[in-house]
């Protein structure tokens, strides 16, 4: 399965572009730092008292270590998902990074003993198959240049 064409990634003015093994390694990390980010969430949460309403019981669960390590990995998720985003389009970064949800969704059965139905597992598995047939198509549908609109949205100023 080819996850990113080998064609050179992000070629934006100014910028240098980025190659398929830099590509993979980002997805790679995205994937994993959103499964792992909200394994130890989960894991700290559960193990907390309830939490109510009230804004304070947030906060006080940020300073449990194993909370305060999935809230890290989540940033650090969201931070490579960023990046990973200036360097493909959309309709083909939010598909694959899906994978991170079944992931997730597989540490939930295995590590927290969490049950999974039937459904649960036929829907993870069609994400899977998404994900699969997406990995096929182009990362990027045109190039970015200073001037022209891609989109509906206009362009920046300074991009």
């Amino acid at each position: 399965m080819q996850l990113v064409s080998s064609e050179i990634i992000g070629v934006q003015s100014g910028r240098r572009g980025r190659t398929r093994s830099e590509a993979l390694l980002l997805t790679g990390a995205v994937i994993l730092l959103n499964a792992f980010g909200n394994l130890f969430l989960a894991y700290g949460m559960k193990h907390r008292e309830a939490v109510s309403v009230n804004p304070l019981d947030y906060i006080r669960a940020l300073f449990d270590p194993i909370v305060a390590i999935g809230v890290g990995l989540l940033v650090l998720w969201l931070l490579t998902r960023m990046a990973l985003m200036s360097w493909a389009d959309l309709s083909f970064v939010v598909p694959l990074t899906a994978l991170g949800y079944v992931l997730s969704a597989i540490f939930g059965r295995f590590f927290l003993n969490e049950h999974v139905s039937v459904k649960q597992w036929i829907g993870m598995l069609l994400i899977f198959a998404g994900t699969a047939l997406v990995s096929t198509t182009q990362h990027r549908t045109g190039q970015r240049k200073r001037g022209r609109q891609t989109g509906c949205l206009p362009e920046r100023e300074g991009s």
